[in-house]
């Protein structure tokens, strides 16, 4: 439970850098300075198990058609307006804490509990913030169970050096990352940080061997202009060569973003029209329970039949059935 990256008064797990004074926290609200030595609020703190088809998360190109238990803690590094989890993900920044009222579940209970399923996904709420936590699950599984497989869904706003060490020890076999708009503006006022990081972050993760997957959730009237989709989808067809998939979710108004509409199904399927033409492979809409095959660039053969969030992979290992071209899918 050895708090890493800190030395003393900065926290440097993510982005924000958190200078964190004397009995403070900082802006996750997970991370205490008490005297110069930081106590890690929300170890262990574990809520909402759950055993989900990993297409949930969602990954389409990652192990199609298996399950992984699902979980995160209290707190967040972003304040995103419309947060789906925000009693989970702000809860720790309330008074009193979300965290004091979550049972506390060890890593080797974790462990346990993964034995049920094909992987473990640390989920919700940022795992940044409680990273700790997640690399040491990730290590005790690995003990009991080294071949289960290991996935962030992150809003990519983790450090370089936090990166450098999950690469280093080879902590995760994919992550999924949020591209929430290609404003700096939108960044600041609607999720209280910076795109820039995001981005170099995509780019770290698409040269590494970690498998890598994209979200855009559509807002109406806050990212949703043609130019804009635009460039969410030029950056991520820049990123091994097209290969990475793109997911447009739609938005259901929800937390302090309750007064703006749901997504239009049409604006989903013009964000993949423009993604398709600006060179993305594989794009897929989300939330409109809409059939999302994984389709052949080449042949146009059907690799990966979906329905809601089961998949049957057609492909012989990860090669279309149809002309045998080798797809960047993970079977």
């Amino acid at each position: 439970m050895e708090p890493l990256f800190w030395n003393g008064k900065k926290c440097s797990l993510c982005n924000h850098y958190c200078e964190i004074q004397d009995n403070c926290t900082g802006v996750c609200g997970g991370r205490l300075n008490q005297g110069g030595e930081l106590r890690l609020l929300t170890y262990g703190r574990a809520a909402g198990f759950a055993i989900d088809p990993i297409e949930k998360k969602p990954f389409y190109h990652f192990k199609p058609g298996t399950r992984c238990l699902s979980f995160g803690t209290p707190g967040c590094n972003f304040r995103c307006r419309g947060c789906q989890n925000a009693d989970l993900s702000q809860g720790a920044k309330g008074a009193p804490p979300a965290y004091e009222s979550v049972e506390f579940t060890s890593p080797r209970d974790v462990s346990r509990l993964a034995a049920k399923a094909d992987g473990v996904a640390y989920t919700y709420s940022e795992p940044t913030i409680f990273f700790e936590y997640a690399r040491d699950c990730i290590l005790e599984t690995r003990k009991r169970y080294p071949e289960k497989y290991h996935v962030f869904v992150s809003n990519g706003f983790f450090s370089k050096e936090c990166w450098e060490l999950i690469e280093r020890e080879k902590l995760l076999d994919a992550i999924r990352i949020d591209l929430k708009s290609f404003s700096q503006e939108f960044y600041k006022e609607y999720c209280g940080a910076r795109l820039q990081p995001v981005l170099d972050n995509l780019e770290r993760v698409a040269k590494s061997d970690v498998h890598l997957e994209v979200i855009n959730l559509v807002v109406p009237g806050e990212n949703d202009s043609g130019k804009e989709l635009g460039k969410v989808s030029r950056f991520v067809a820049g990123l091994r060569n097209g290969n990475v998939p793109l997911h447009f979710s739609r938005f259901y108004p929800m937390h302090e973003a309750s007064g703006l509409r749901e997504t239009p199904a049409e604006k989903l399927f013009e964000a993949k029209k423009i993604a398709l033409e600006e060179g993305v492979k594989f794009v897929y809409v989300g939330n409109l329970g809409t059939e999302n095959n994984t389709l052949c660039p080449d042949c146009g053969a059907t690799c990966v039949e979906r329905t809601a969030f089961s998949a049957r992979s057609l492909m012989n290992k990860n090669a279309c059935p149809r002309c045998g071209k080798r797809l960047a899918v993970v079977v």
